[in-house]
């Protein structure tokens, strides 16, 4: 969901607009509709003149139809077919009013005006693209045609309806065409992260996102200048070490004194497994890719850091089925495994580490007080609790940073005298 966020907002920005257009137009067509429908009933004014004329001072009904003719009128004659339209014909709009008609009336005493009220009732009615007006009276009722109305037409309205949304439409394909590299560039930056150093983000767009991408390239380039100059500084800061420190070692056994034989013999030594622990950090910060990362059974990988660790079986007990597998690189995961040994037993009131899995995760156990510190203290470089154990205080460090490569944490417990380090 997170990874089209943007996608997904312009899609819901796109609906809602959808949306209010269609219902802003809706409501437009039904007032239009309405004010149309309005404005021609108003012509039923006209017909209820001219039927009140006629009753007042009847005549053929061939004036009559000449008086509607004039207007574009046709009185429908026929009584089946007025049954016809009046029963299946829409009703557009329907009123009740009454008429008044005033006529002069000669007493014995003199003239006088009489006034007669008649309720009426007129229709618009719609059949076949064709207006009508039914006209009712408790008298009479007529059924009469207009030639010149027409029935209200959306056409104009639907299609101005259809060009916006087509300009809607056309308006968020083109956001999204231009969001096609913003895209790429987040698949380029997450190959980037994942390792791929080699990864262009180079573009010959001149927009926003082609600047950013310009700009990641540059720092890319930059980012890539400093790391291969620090793995170059280093191998050679180590490979310049290690040939003095070899002759050291040579002319260490040309010295008279025993004594001092052991003591530069333990220095150079220290020096050399010092060198050895750096070129294993500077392995592990700079891996690139999971390339070598495979499945191994996990006993095999403790099997090898028991042997790299150079101790006794017996001081190590394994509790782990032979089943249980693990997706790592075998030599880094081994070294990890092969410092919390050596720091197990190094530590420990019995010289002793049982290995087992808690929980589906690794974990280290040995007797002896519990740390001093968090574990967020020993995991730094150079940090030890005794400055008088033979270590430089790396260990914990190198085992956390071979971790982080595994996407895996080094985390403690103290239990009942028990000290319980786990790979989590």
């Amino acid at each position: 969901m997170r990874k089209h966020a943007v996608l997904i907002t312009v899609l819901f920005a796109l609906v809602v607009t959808l949306l209010s257009v269609s219902a802003v137009f809706w409501e437009f067509f039904l007032l239009n509709k309405q004010r149309y429908i309005n404005y021609i009933f108003s012509k039923h004014t006209t017909i209820t003149q001219i039927l009140r004329q006629h009753q007042q001072n009847p005549n053929s009904e061939i004036m009559l139809e000449a008086n509607l003719a004039v207007y574009n009128l046709v009185l429908e004659k026929d009584i089946n077919t007025r049954k016809y339209i009046t029963k299946i014909a829409k009703v557009l709009k329907t009123k009740d009013f009454k008429s008044v008609d005033a006529s002069l009336m000669m007493l014995q005493e003199g003239l006088y005006t009489q006034k007669v009220v008649t309720d009426l009732t007129a229709t618009m009615l719609e059949l076949d693209k064709k207006i009508y007006f039914y006209i009712q009276s408790p008298s009479t009722s007529v059924l009469i045609l207009d030639e010149e109305l027409k029935p209200y037409k959306y056409y104009p309205l639907a299609y101005a309806y259809l060009i916006i949304i087509l300009i809607i439409f056309i308006s968020f394909v083109l956001i999204l065409i231009r969001l096609r590299p913003l895209i790429r560039l987040r698949k380029k930056i997450a190959l980037y992260g994942d390792g791929d150093m080699n990864v262009s983000f180079k573009t010959n767009g001149k927009d926003e996102i082609a600047l950013i991408s310009n700009e990641l390239e540059a720092t890319r380039g930059k980012i890539n200048n400093i790391l291969e100059s620090r793995t170059l500084f280093l191998r050679n800061i180590m490979h310049e070490l290690k040939t003095p420190i070899a002759k050291g070692t040579i002319a260490t056994q040309m010295l008279e004194s025993q004594k001092q034989r052991d003591r530069f013999s333990s220095i150079f030594g220290r020096l050399e497994s010092l060198i050895t622990e750096f070129a294993l950090i500077e392995e592990v910060t700079s891996i690139d890719d999971k390339t070598e990362f495979k499945e191994y059974r996990l006993v095999d990988i403790i099997d090898g850091a028991i042997d790299m660790a150079m101790i006794e079986r017996s001081s190590v007990t394994v509790n782990i089925d032979a089943k249980h597998k693990i997706y790592a690189n075998f030599r880094l995961y081994t070294t990890a495994i092969k410092n919390m040994i050596d720091n197990g037993i190094k530590y420990s009131t019995d010289a002793h580490v049982k290995i087992l899995i808690i929980n589906h995760e690794l974990c280290f156990e040995s007797k002896g007080a519990c740390i001093a510190h968090p574990i967020q203290y020993y995991i730094e470089p150079f940090t030890k609790d005794n400055p008088s154990k033979n270590s430089f205080g790396l260990g914990l460090y190198l085992v956390d940073s071979i971790l982080k490569a595994h996407d895996q944490v080094l985390a403690h417990e103290y239990d009942s005298g028990v000290n319980r380090f786990i790979f989590a």
